[in-house]
């Protein structure tokens, strides 16, 4: 008895943390069904109105190291509830603004709160767990809010527009939040940690600007051009800063985030497995959506509710399957084969045609692209973060969250980017405009394919086994 009701409180403290990342994960796109709404309530131009979601991506892809590192020196619960608390009041701002630029500006806020969620609520859920088979479980089922949470979102997102309007996207965000906030006091243990050392001012101002600059050239790149000199100024710029913040790494006494870091193998090999997976999934994730919108003419709600199977396959992978499988076979021939079966999802998806059929031609692809995400999340996660203390595990978990934001980023524009290209490409030798829709659709799903193929293949070949792969363990 005496053993069992710990680990009770520790299990619904880690399920406390997950609502306040699952709220986190929703917005970012409980938003984009409400855009249309949004732009006629505001007045929002085409152009402007792309900034509703950029000003977001912006503040919460700059600021996920700093916020790591904030946890590690200031303690991880304090840390989490302010950025829960920052999270919460800009939801409020967001449903009661009047205008565009308070919009915006609250988006804004609302990503550095979400950055601050996110990085540290990572490194309080491992301080939970000790034991392989409880993290493995544990990191299952956080995987799957991260995962899962987006298209949940899409659902939320059209059932909250249509029923009641767009301002209740954002305040269904109180309640939780305050709830969330009261349960973590309650529940996650604080650890009372002084503040250990200087925080290196100049090294979180220079990676702060080099992310966000680069954020700024990938979501703006598509409307400015690749190859303008306005964009090719912020990449420069963004360059320069990240050059500045590794020559300020090498030289403070107490740098924000120590280059030594990056020796850990399976952290630096689990943040590119982050970015190109993350590509991956923006290509299932938005593409998908907008075929079955665009092509097949599926409404918002029809969408989400499209996505209801592989939310549930998901599920089942990542609270049971791939916990077990990780304590079998290790992490890394999980993560390959998961991977693997994504990457084969997203090459059926290539082959959609326009008069497709759900049952034949979404369906089996949403199946696999579930099965595989569910059970992929679980090692990568555990791959990045079983190799450093627990000192450094906000700054670890700041690593690989940026490395997942700036591959869905990245991976976004890109993807983007080639569709619209094929699109113009078939429209000009004669196509139909539904025909070259979907043949640009079908160009980008193949690229994610193969981003997902690079990313299986980098699990298999790189990672390193750890003492926890083995079948013997406890």
């Amino acid at each position: 008895m005496t053993a069992a009701a710990p680990a009770r409180h520790d299990w619904l403290a880690f399920y406390v943390l997950c609502a306040g990342v699952l709220m986190i994960v929703l917005d970012t796109t409980i938003v984009n069904v409400a855009l249309p709404s949004i732009k006629a309530d505001l007045g929002f131009s085409e152009t402007a109105l792309a900034w509703v979601v950029n000003a977001y991506m912006l503040t919460y892809g700059g600021c996920l190291l700093l916020a790591g590192r904030l946890g590690d020196l200031l303690g991880h619960r304090r840390v989490f509830l302010i950025g829960l608390a920052a999270f919460t009041l800009a939801s409020l701002a967001c449903g009661l603004a009047p205008s565009q630029l308070m919009l915006v500006v609250a988006r804004a806020t609302q990503g550095l709160g979400g950055a601050v969620v996110s990085a540290v609520a990572l490194s309080l859920i491992m301080d939970l767990f000790t034991g392989p088979a409880d993290r493995a479980k544990a990191m299952g089922i956080y995987g799957f809010v991260c995962a899962g949470g987006g298209s949940i979102g899409v659902l939320l997102g059209g059932l909250l527009t249509s029923t009641l309007s767009w301002h209740w996207i954002f305040l269904v965000n109180l309640p939780i939040g305050i709830a969330v906030a009261l349960a973590t006091l309650r529940l996650v243990p604080g650890t009372r940690k002084p503040f250990e050392g200087r925080l290196d001012v100049a090294g979180a101002a220079s990676v702060t600007l080099a992310l966000t600059l680069a954020i700024y050239a990938v979501v703006n790149g598509n409307e400015a051009g690749w190859t303008s000199p306005a964009t090719l100024g912020v990449l420069a710029g963004a360059l320069a800063s990240l050059a500045l913040f590794v020559t300020v790494e090498s030289r403070v006494r107490s740098p924000l985030i120590p280059l030594r870091l990056f020796r850990h193998r399976n952290l630096s090999v689990a943040s590119l497995i982050g970015v190109l997976w993350c590509a991956a999934m923006f290509a299932w994730f938005f593409l998908s959506a907008l075929y079955m919108q665009q092509v097949l003419g599926y409404d918002p709600f029809r969408v989400g509710l499209a996505f209801l199977p592989a939310n549930l396959v998901m599920a089942v992978c990542s609270v049971s399957l791939s916990a077990r499988l990780v304590m079998r076979f290790g992490i890394r021939r999980p993560l390959a084969v998961g991977l693997a079966m994504a990457a084969i999802g997203l090459a059926l998806f290539a082959r959609a045609p326009l008069d497709g059929r759900f049952a034949i031609d979404v369906l089996p692809a949403m199946l696999l692209l579930g099965l595989g995400a569910g059970i992929a999340f679980n090692p990568v996660l555990l791959a990045a973060m079983g190799d450093v203390g627990p000192d450094q595990s906000g700054l670890a978990s700041g690593v690989v969250n940026t490395a997942f934001m700036m591959g869905g980023a990245l991976g976004l524009a890109v993807l983007a980017s080639l569709a619209a290209a094929e699109t113009n490409a078939l429209a000009g030798a004669g196509e139909s405009s539904l025909a070259a829709l979907n043949g640009g659709y079908h160009r980008a799903f193949l690229a994610g394919a193969c981003a997902a193929a690079a990313a299986a293949l980098a699990g298999a070949w790189l990672l390193r086994p750890r003492a926890t792969d083995s079948t013997s363990d406890p």
